[in-house]
């Protein structure tokens, strides 16, 4: 059996029902579909950006996810044992975003919202369907179901599928670049840091001897990321090294409730063609990056406005090379700024030797007193300043 559609969107995390979104609310008929039962709600990204929340105002999102999060205009630089820190305030950056402030808010909350605004506009999320692979001929697409003997027929195919992306695998392509081989540790608390921890903000990026460590406040709860310093991913999450870790930040946290331990690599990789043919690749499935700075969820919802943005052009009539344009641009900006960015990032805090962890925040500290220079550093740990030069490629 084979079922049409203008465009099918494999994949339902944020990147994929943002496409959807897109797509929907421009009048395109479009079908999503996710091997899982559910919205996934185990712990991912809970960092969204300036712009992001810009493009996701445009789609009536961003005022109900703000209900649900916590708005974080400052955020900081620590040394754990001295406790110097300097502050940065996104207040330098409030001419270029409506939005001057980072937004902590679990990523399931958004794609809950995102359903059901999908199903206001007549879109059922179809999960539970798993495509195992996609072909192509010059005027169409044919994804194959894994069960049932379905078959999807549409014009053109977004796989945004994350990153064991049947879709990518069935195009040829694969990750270039690297894996870490350490482990780091996500951590879900309840313990209070804001109160135990003098001077502390609700984004906090920490140097200690012992290692670096980051807190990021949600509205119920604090995230730790850890690193352990083991290759192992089931040692390093290990409760009690957890806790020792927890008892390191500050001695009552090693005793908090943990609801939550999430070990996992850190990975540099994309792939070199978003684009083969009628077929995409959007967020995980094109691309990893190191989580320091939160930018994986949010490249991959600015792929996904982006990507849409030229389909509903094409669609209407438009030539369909202005698609290229996409490869050319989130290809270059992923590669070329947002993975050495966040690669930049997590090197910057892995240094150990505490002059050196001082030195450091001394230059950040120069940097947050020169307000041009502060404003330039601000739009691009923000993404502004890559959104605009991948505005600016042709």
């Amino acid at each position: 059996m084979t079922s049409p559609c203008s465009v099918l969107i494999v994949g339902a995390g944020p990147v994929g029902l943002t496409a959807a979104l897109c797509l929907s609310r421009a009048g395109v008929p479009v079908r999503i579909v996710d091997a899982g039962d559910d919205v996934d709600r185990r712990m991912r990204a809970s960092t969204f950006h300036p712009p992001t929340l810009d493009m996701l105002a445009e789609l009536e999102l961003a005022e109900p996810l703000i209900d649900l999060g916590l708005r974080v205009p400052r955020w900081q630089l620590r040394q754990h044992e001295t406790k110097q820190h300097l502050v940065f305030d996104l207040a330098a950056i409030a001419a270029d975003t409506r939005h001057p402030y980072r937004l902590q808010v679990e990523q399931h909350r958004y794609c809950d919202l995102a359903v059901e605004a999908l199903a206001r506009s007549g879109v059922t999320v179809e999960f539970g369907k798993a495509v195992s692979g996609v072909e192509q001929t010059s005027d169409r697409t044919t994804a194959a179901l894994d069960s049932g003997g379905e078959s999807i027929e549409a014009q053109w195919v977004i796989g945004a599928d994350g990153a064991a992306s049947p879709v990518r695998k069935s195009l040829g392509l694969k990750y270039g670049g690297m894996t870490h081989t350490h482990s780091s540790v996500l951590v879900s608390t309840t313990f209070p840091f804001h109160e135990a921890l003098e001077d502390l903000s609700d984004v906090s990026y920490c140097w200690s001897r012992r290692g670096p460590y980051s807190l990021l406040r949600l509205r119920q709860l604090w995230r730790v990321s850890l690193y352990p310093g083991t290759e192992d991913l089931a040692v390093a999450a290990e409760e009690d090294r957890v806790r020792d870790w927890l008892n390191y930040i500050h001695p009552e946290a090693g005793h908090a409730e943990l609801l939550d331990v999430h070990p996992y690599r850190v990975h540099e990789r994309c792939v070199d063609q978003f684009r083969v043919g009628r077929v995409f690749l959007a967020g995980d499935a094109a691309h990893l990056n190191p989580p320091s700075g939160g930018m994986g969820m949010n490249g991959g919802i600015h792929d996904a406005v982006n990507l849409t943005g030229k389909l509903i052009e094409v669609m209407a009539g438009a030539s369909d090379s202005l698609l290229d344009r996409y490869q050319r641009q989130r290809h270059q900006i992923v590669s070329g700024r947002i993975i050495p960015q966040a690669s930049a990032n997590r090197a910057r805090m892995a240094v150990k030797d505490p002059k050196r962890q001082l030195a450091r925040l001394d230059e950040h500290r120069q940097i947050a007193a020169d307000g041009e220079r502060c404003r330039e550093f601000l739009l691009k740990s923000s993404m502004i300043s890559g959104l605009r030069e991948a505005e600016a490629i042709e």
